[in-house]
């Protein structure tokens, strides 16, 4: 009885604390777990010429905001969530999961639209080297998110009763 009840309260203080921080910018996950910027990491693995680091610049920029932006959306979405949790409705539900889907699907498409740019500038093997290491942080970025929420559900069959 009493570890149900610690089980609860710590997935209530991880949730709600994850919840309440109303953007926590998908770079810091990245450095925490890597120990330096984004960027950083990102000019070390690809290791192109000057040329094509001058090429694929503009290309990373505009990458970067964009995918800024849907970082802040997928905040907002697991915002939402929390602040519904305990009265989450059929409607609301659905409102979330369709956002949710979007963005995803939001994702895939900055995905192929920076490749086919990068591949003009840089070639294919360099394009694809960074969509596969940018698909690969948001990865373990979204599996540190998914690890902080609980499930539509689980923390009512955590509840004493």
């Amino acid at each position: 009885m009493k570890k149900s009840i610690l089980i609860l309260i710590a997935a209530i203080a991880s949730f709600s604390s994850y919840a309440q921080s109303s953007y926590k910018e998908d770079l810091e996950v990245v450095q925490s777990i890597y120990g330096k910027s984004k960027s950083e990491l990102v000019k070390q693995y690809m290791n192109l010429s000057d040329a094509q680091a001058a090429a694929f610049s503009k290309i990373y920029d505009d990458y970067e905001a964009k995918r800024k932006a849907l970082g802040q959306t997928k905040f907002q979405l697991i915002n939402n969530y929390a602040a519904n949790y305990e009265t989450l409705t059929d409607a609301k539900a659905d409102e979330l999961a369709k956002n949710t889907l979007k963005n995803h699907i939001d994702y895939e498409k900055l995905y192929t639209k920076t490749y086919n740019q990068a591949k003009k500038a840089i070639g294919a093997i360099n394009a694809a080297k960074f969509i596969q290491l940018e698909v690969y942080l948001q990865t373990i970025i979204r599996s540190e998110i998914l690890e902080a929420i609980p499930f539509i559900g689980e923390l009512d069959k955590n509840k004493v009763q």
